[in-house]
């Protein structure tokens, strides 16, 4: 008897495992094998990099020169998204002479892939974008998001363990022709004006 049932046994688990190699396939091919991957951005796709196709109308006799305008972005840097933003708004509105010039005496690693980047995009400026001199350019926009995000173990003693993460980020920056814009100069009481006046235009839910 006991080996009618363990010969059962087999035949059941045998049948099992065929059941699970057959829907293997459907479960794997399907869009849940990126789900661990925490991104702000596509992995694959270039959103930034197309409105470098954009193509605008012709323009009229009278009307001045548009400014040409250069997106470039470098993605899955081994680097925190959070250290990369302060040194994205540390360039930002600066000529890219500037930029390059503030980022050369940096000592952070990511200072040394900005600077990658931003004569990376010069060049493409100058190549792609019929910019005249390569020092006529200002940074417009400059930030950072969220790349993939993986999780692994680090092992603790006693046979214990902890999820660390190995993160990542994407930068992204966009050029303009041209001298960089003046800054509007903002006194403290201006700033309280302001922010006096967004408490005031706020929507408060069921209220009177």
């Amino acid at each position: 008897m006991a080996t009618a049932l363990t010969g059962r046994g087999i035949a059941v688990v045998r049948n099992l495992s065929a059941l699970l190699q057959s829907r293997l396939p459907l479960l794997v091919g399907g869009p849940q094998q990126l789900s661990c991957l925490h991104t702000s951005t596509p992995l694959e796709t270039k959103h930034w990099e197309r409105k470098n196709l954009q193509v605008y109308p012709p323009q009229l006799p009278d009307e001045p020169r548009r400014p040409a305008e250069i997106h470039h972005s470098r993605r899955q840097i081994k680097y925190s998204k959070d250290k990369m933003w302060y040194l994205a708004k540390m360039i930002q509105g600066m000529s890219i002479d500037q930029a390059i010039a503030q980022l050369e005496f940096n000592d952070k690693k990511g200072a040394k892939i900005m600077k990658e980047v931003l004569l990376e995009a010069q060049e493409k400026a100058v190549k792609n974008h019929n910019v005249e001199y390569k020092s006529n350019l200002y940074v417009a926009e400059s930030y950072s998001g969220k790349g993939k995000y993986l999780k692994r173990i680090r092992y603790h003693g006693r046979g214990m363990f902890g999820i660390m993460d190995k993160v990542y980020c994407n930068y992204f920056v966009k050029l303009v022709e041209g001298s960089p814009p003046k800054k509007e100069e903002k006194t403290s009481f201006d700033q309280a004006k302001e922010y006096i006046q967004s408490l005031k235009n706020r929507t408060i839910i069921h209220s009177l």
